[in-house]
């Protein structure tokens, strides 16, 4: 059974301290080159056809501003 997932960031919450994208076996996420209303570059999914779901991101986030969707396929 394979899982396909996908994650939301809460982008005007997001400090952009890249924790997730060293966490992210996949190589899934990325730091936005636009900024949100706090002047921080903020995490999305530069490449969302590699994530599994594993939420990585999310456990290690300090401001728990991801959320993990899975689905299986």
């Amino acid at each position: 059974m394979a899982v396909k997932g996908a994650i939301t960031v809460d982008t005007e919450k997001c400090k952009g301290c890249s924790v997730c994208i060293a966490n992210c076996p996949t190589g899934t996420i990325a730091l936005s080159k636009q900024v949100n209303g706090k002047g921080y570059n903020y995490a999305y999914m530069e490449n969302p056809e590699n994530c599994t779901g594993c939420t990585n991101c999310a456990t290690v986030c300090p401001d728990a501003v991801i959320t993990v969707y899975r689905v299986k396929i």
